[in-house]
C-alpha cells in the first residue's frame, strides 16, 4: 500500500478506536456504508447531461468532493479491516483488465470482454 494510503488507514483506525467504533466496523457494515456513500455520490450526477456532469459548478464540485472523500474513507477502512492491500489489488485488477481488453480489439468500444480462462 502507498505511504499516503497506509497513513490514512492508520488515522482511520485510530479515529475508530478512540470512539470505540471498531465493534461497528465489520466488513458487512463498512461495505454497506460504502454503498450508501457511492449512492450519495451518484445522486450528485443524477439528471445531469454529460456536458453538465463534466463542467460542475463550484457548489456541486464541493459536494462531489465531499462524497468522494466519504467513499475513499470507507473503502480504505474496509480494506484495512480485511487486511487487503488496496493499491496492490487495484494494480492486479488493472493487469487483468489489460489482458482481457486488447487495445487493438477494444479501442473505442464499450463492449464487455469475456472472462479470462482459469
Amino acid at each position: 500500500m502507498s505511504d499516503e494510503l497506509a497513513e490514512l488507514a492508520v488515522r482511520l483506525r485510530e479515529f475508530a478506536r478512540a470512539r470505540d467504533w471498531e465493534q461497528f466496523h465489520t466488513p458487512k457494515n463498512l461495505a454497506m456504508a460504502l454503498a450508501g456513500e457511492v449512492g450519495e455520490l451518484v445522486a450528485e450526477f443524477q439528471w445531469l447531461t454529460p456536458g453538465e456532469s463534466a463542467g460542475l459548478d463550484p457548489e456541486t464540485t464541493a459536494r462531489v468532493r465531499s462524497e468522494l472523500a466519504d467513499v475513499t474513507l470507507y473503502l480504505v477502512r474496509l480494506a484495512d479491516v480485511l487486511g487487503e492491500d488496496l493499491i496492490g489489488a487495484a494494480h492486479a485488477k488493472l493487469d487483468e483488465s489489460g489482458r482481457r481488453y486488447d487495445p487493438d480489439r477494444y479501442r473505442g468500444s464499450a463492449r464487455k470482454a469475456p472472462p479470462l480462462a482459469p
